[in-house]
């Protein structure tokens, strides 16, 4: 019994009796933010005045709304910076309202921006959409400094069309 007394004794002296080094130690271990450096959170580039250039690599993709950005053949563009500085976070917006946000604390790149629409669109027919291929981005800092308007087109570039043709021609094979 009088060692089950002890016991608590040493408890509430413990919470009586708090030192201030225990609260120290936890301000030293807070986590470091696990962005990357030379990533901007695009507020701060407005607010420097920062201007954003956009990857041209996303007019090139010919990339359908509802399929996923894994389908595309140009792997090496999805890897690439959206925008120019990096940014933690940007908003998508589309013509009729919607608004999608890409995000990645190393810097969005393509690949995030897809990945974000995609999401959205995924469940989508191709039937059900008017403009079912990604044109491009155009930043309008008049119109908003902290996102990107997304451009939609019909139909995809003739070639990509001729490239699918090849891959099913390698399937028969």
């Amino acid at each position: 019994m009088s060692a089950e007394t002890s016991d608590l004794t040493k408890v509430d002296s413990a919470v009586s009796g708090l030192s201030s080094s225990p609260t120290e130690e936890k301000k030293g271990h807070r986590r470091a933010s696990s962005s990357a450096a030379g990533v901007y959170n695009i507020n701060d580039l407005e607010k420097e005045g920062k201007e954003l250039q956009i990857a041209k690599e996303t007019q090139k993709l010919n990339w359908k709304l509802n399929t996923s950005p894994a389908t595309l053949d140009d792997k090496e563009a999805l890897k690439k910076f959206l925008t120019t500085p990096p940014v933690k976070k940007i908003d998508l917006h589309f013509p009729l309202g919607l608004e999608v946000t890409a995000r990645n604390l190393k810097g969005v790149t393509i690949k995030d921006a897809l990945d974000a629409i995609h999401k959205q669109f995924k469940k989508k027919a191709d039937d059900e959409l008017e403009l079912p291929v990604l044109a491009g981005f155009e930043w309008d800092k008049e119109e908003s400094w902290t996102r990107l308007i997304v451009h939609q087109k019909k139909e995809g570039a003739p070639s990509s069309g001729g490239k699918k043709k090849n891959k099913k021609d390698s399937y028969d094979e």
